[in-house]
């Protein structure tokens, strides 16, 4: 019962974070990936700092134990030569006081020696480390000067994405039908063509009609009659008489059916 659980929750984990994956925006995605990607080099140039400075403090100490040994050093010898001197001039207690100081002091000198071996092994230690933090420092940061790279050219791949998809959509609700409701582009231009078909095939019957002749017939009347006045006019006034197509243009049935060229 409980292997069946955890396959279930398992299984229901990935399809929710397939679902979210699919829906989330890229964009917000990336930003985070970076974001992270920063922190992260955040907390590793603290813990290489925190390195550095354990280095430091391991040389300032080995510094100090360094001069105390060599202070130390010069203490026991000074002693031992105090001794040796009370030795030669007879001086037993003298001779017995410094000895004894002398001991001291190696003693101190024998832990001081000890303090410092150890100080330099935690110095060499402590040198490499704050090395490799520092190298992984630099490695970090130029794997990170590569992923902000990166960043803009997968951004400019995504706006490119979006462009090419909007592109597609529009021409795929040119070519296909999207609905009753909205017609498609060649749906259009079949009613457009088939209008313009109708009215043309109109016009050429209208102008086959016994209406349209009668119309032709009624200018010719008028043309000849506007002629007869001109040549009335023209004797009136003494000129020669001309000739009616030089004194008004004849318009025939194919002159009045077909337009002028700059019409």
């Amino acid at each position: 019962m409980f292997k069946l659980a955890r396959r279930w929750w398992k299984y229901l984990t990935a399809k929710l974070t397939g679902s979210f994956n699919e829906r989330a925006d890229p964009k917000v995605q990336l930003e985070q990936a970076i974001m992270e990607s920063q922190e992260q080099h955040t907390r590793l140039k603290e813990q290489a700092a925190n390195v550095i400075a354990i280095q430091k403090q391991t040389e300032l100490q080995l510094n100090r134990k360094l001069d105390e040994l060599e202070k130390t050093t010069g203490q026991a010898r000074q002693a031992v030569i105090m001794a040796d001197d009370a030795t030669k001039r007879g001086d037993a207690t003298k001779a017995t006081e410094y000895t004894r100081a002398a001991e001291a002091i190696a003693n101190k000198l024998i832990a001081l020696e000890s303090e410092v071996a150890d100080l330099k092994a935690r110095s060499l230690q402590s040198a490499q480390a704050s090395d490799q933090a520092k190298a992984a420092v630099a490695q970090n940061s130029s794997m990170m000067q590569k992923k902000l790279a990166e960043k803009q050219k997968l951004m400019g791949q995504l706006e490119q994405a979006k462009m090419q998809e909007q592109m597609n959509k529009a021409m795929a609700q040119l070519n296909e039908t999207v609905g009753a409701d909205v017609p498609t582009f060649n749906e259009i231009r079949d009613k457009i063509e088939a209008r313009y078909a109708k009215a043309t095939g109109t016009a050429e019957l209208a102008g086959e009609s016994v209406e349209s002749r009668m119309l032709e017939i009624e200018q010719a009347a008028q043309n000849t009659e506007a002629s007869a006045r001109l040549a009335e006019i023209r004797a009136q006034l003494g000129l020669q008489p001309g000739t009616v197509s030089d004194a008004v243009p004849q318009i025939t049935p194919q002159t009045q059916s077909e337009p002028s060229p700059g019409a």
